[in-house]
């Protein structure tokens, strides 16, 4: 880079326990650069940045902030407010917005002391309403944040970041809930605003838009800054070198001829309290051997299909069929018994109960199976090895079989799900966003799992805002749009973002 840093992180660690999340690392800014911070679940970026933020604590190290007249002045470290003043906002991957107020007033909230919010807010819809323009993101400001999708609460929280007119600005999987086009768009609008000083590290999973819009690549590594790249020198092997040590492969989609179908959905409709609540009309069909592929912005419906088939809620009219057989009493135990695995949206709230056990997580689906009960009486020993072998087998990483599932990361929760889907051999799964915030390792592995279950004759319905796992994996694909479905007649990543944002009839 020609131009000067803004920021240097010098040396920075944190420990957890006995957990190093982060072992003196280095790592310079320049003034109008993207750069992206790559790494597995658990390699630190998330510690490094909250460090950053101050929200963490170093236990070593400093952070220097320069301006630009080349002034160096050490950050006040575990101080947020000292970070804001600098100029740093960060967008976090989970949300820290405040449920019961209205998108609007979260944002002010960020800036403006909340005595002074009605007073400003003329003002500051201009400049919202401006930044939205600029960004091409938009969000509805007047509806209780508690009520909005996952999409647009993502919005909110960059739209409350870019309306604190900072200088460094760090996004943390920034666009894991837009269309392409809406991504492209968030990152042209970035770029533009980088030429005007604006200084960008960005934290994503998906390489595509890493290599596209970021000017050089940082890789952690089990706490370690483990190398730089420039962006243009870079390619995915090399990424996924650094990232894991090794290259990572997604297995082909064999042709294979499909069987019966295992769901068969009949003119489904459910009436919510809003429209965002609602889907009309709802056909399809998967096959044994298949996977259906749902592309869709968040909030447009998927999350309501999904709760419908999973037997969260009951249809206003229509029919689930599985295997054939109509399902009259549409709950969740019917929904397992007929051979359906679940992998939620949100794990944490419908994935696991977080005051239980890894090990009664593990098998908590399943206590009528003879290998871990006799007589209605729970076998522990039988659990614990259950878990153990799973836990192996799947990676999932934590304090142990009997430690609350709630201790464990994002991350690890989702393994512990998977590991419970796919150990069942289900005829359906219902894989609704199952790769959210997953590494690239991991994500892959997920990946190969959903196309040997279809090798073995599972249907697949893959509910997913990144199109690249949909195009990569899906026999067919279809679009929800504004609680409607459509079969895409073709597998373009344009026309497919066009008609997620509801442009193509």
């Amino acid at each position: 880079m020609t131009s000067s840093p803004v920021l240097t992180l010098n040396g920075l660690s944190k420990t957890f326990g006995s957990i190093q999340a982060a072992d003196a690392i280095n790592l310079e800014l320049f003034r109008g650069e993207v750069l992206a911070l790559l790494g597995e679940n658990g390699a630190g970026k998330t510690t490094l940045m909250n460090m950053l933020f101050g929200h963490y604590m170093p236990d070593d190290g400093t952070i220097d902030i320069i301006d630009d007249s080349g002034h160096t002045e050490p950050l006040q470290l575990g101080n947020p407010q000292a970070s804001i003043a600098a100029g740093i906002g960060m967008v976090h991957q989970h949300f820290t917005l405040a449920e019961n107020l209205d998108a609007l007033d979260n944002i002010m909230l960020g800036s403006e002391k909340f005595l002074n919010i009605r007073r400003n807010k003329p003002q500051a819809v201009q400049k919202v309403q401006k930044i939205m323009n600029d960004s091409g993101l938009v969000a509805p400001m007047d509806v209780a944040v508690g009520k909005l999708t996952v999409g647009e609460r993502q919005r909110v929280e960059i739209l409350k970041a870019l309306y604190q007119d900072v200088k460094i600005l760090v996004l943390d999987e920034p666009t894991a809930v837009l269309t392409p086009q809406e991504a492209d768009k968030l990152f042209e609008n970035i770029t533009a605003m980088t030429r005007n000083g604006l200084s960008v590290i960005f934290i994503s999973h998906k390489l595509r838009e890493v290599l596209a819009f970021s000017n050089r690549i940082a890789v952690l590594r089990h706490g370690e800054k483990v190398g730089e790249i420039s962006s243009k020198e870079a390619d995915e092997r090399k990424i996924a070198r650094l990232m894991v040590g090794e290259d990572t492969k997604i297995s082909s989609r064999k042709k294979i001829k499909v069987g019966a179908p295992v769901l068969e959905l009949d003119n489904l409709t459910i009436s919510g309290s809003s429209k965002r609540e609602s889907i009309s009309n709802i056909n399809l069909s998967v096959n044994k051997h298949e996977i259906l592929g749902i592309a869709g912005i968040s909030g447009n419906g998927q999350t309501v299909l999904a709760n419908a088939i999973s037997g969260l809620v009951k249809p206003s009219s229509g029919k689930i069929k599985i295997d054939g057989k109509t399902i009259t009493s549409n709950d969740p135990s019917s929904i397992i018994q007929a051979g359906v695995g679940r992998i939620p949206e949100d794990r944490h709230k419908d994935g696991i109960v977080g005051q239980m056990s890894v090990a009664e997580n593990m098998i908590i689906e399943d206590l009528n199976s003879g290998k871990i009960q006799s007589r209605g009486l729970l076998n522990r020993e039988a659990i614990m090895q259950h878990c153990s072998d799973l836990s192996s087998k799947y990676d999932v990483r934590g304090p142990g079989p009997n430690a609350s599932a709630r201790l464990l990361s994002g991350g690890n929760i989702q393994k512990l799900i998977l590991a419970r889907v796919f150990e069942a051999s289900p005829k359906l799964i219902l894989a609704n966003q199952p790769t959210r915030g997953l590494d690239l390792g991991a994500a892959a592995d997920v990946a190969n799992r959903l196309l040997e279950a279809r090798q073995r004759g599972s249907g697949v319905v893959l509910i997913s805002e990144d199109l690249d796992e949909i195009l990569s994996l899906s026999d067919r694909i279809m679009v929800i749009y504004d609680g409607n479905l459509r079969m895409a007649e073709t597998h373009n990543r344009e026309s497919l973002g066009l008609m997620m944002a509801g442009e193509i009839a």
